[in-house]
């Protein structure tokens, strides 16, 4: 079985949405974060690699660097930049690139799960960088990286997700999204809240094998 909880979400406000996104920040280096975020206040990498707001060649690993994610954090919040969900809640996220399309549950899993082998390691990671977000976590009490994980097809699972996301008059249960917006690179990212029908979803996940 896997254990999946619902959680309020700190989200983007709509029409920020655009500017706040960032690519993983494990896919640049410092000075390429430091030139996509020029210009931008907005832009997540001011959280994700806080070392762009420093002189140029700090340590990515010291503790000024995650402090300064902290306060940028903090400022994104204080802003209603990020605005926190009232409820616990499961969330769809949909990206389109081109002709490909693939949606996601966004939910909480169980780490004891992922230590015992239920859930199963698709990597072997580095320690040092295991440690980087760690102490990024810590510092900001808050998990900024989504973890990506796969699993069997469920009938129900796709048959639900297909609802919600058909965005037709047709279908009663179609929900509207609460983002939807095409980042510069051309990929389209679109995401729905979902308040009800929580247990299912969960009773759902547990039948995974």
């Amino acid at each position: 079985m896997a254990t999946i909880r619902p959680f309020a979400a700190l989200r983007p406000r709509p029409d920020l949405a655009g500017r706040i996104c960032e690519l993983p920040y494990d896919v640049m280096s410092s000075e390429e974060a430091r030139t996509i975020a020029a210009g931008n206040p907005l832009s997540f990498l001011h959280v994700s690699k806080p070392e762009i707001d420093l002189p140029p060649g700090t340590d990515p690993s010291t503790p000024e660097v995650y402090a300064k994610g902290k306060e940028n954090f903090e400022r994104l919040i204080a802003q209603g930049a990020l605005q926190r969900d009232r409820q616990p809640c499961f969330y769809l996220y949909r990206q389109i690139m081109g002709g490909h399309s693939q949606t996601g549950l966004v939910a909480a899993a169980s780490c004891a799960e992922y230590l015992n082998g239920i859930i199963k390691k698709h990597e072997l990671t580095r320690p040092d960088k295991e440690d980087d977000r760690v102490r990024h976590i810590e510092t900001l009490n808050s998990q900024t990286g989504p973890v990506f994980l796969t699993y069997r097809a469920q009938p129900s699972i796709d048959q639900l997700f297909a609802t919600i996301t058909s965005g037709t008059q047709h279908s009663p249960n179609a929900t509207p999204p609460d983002i939807d917006f095409t980042a510069d690179d051309g990929v389209r990212h679109t995401s729905w809240r979902l308040t009800s029908g929580l247990e299912g979803i969960q009773q759902a996940a547990a039948a995974l094998r």
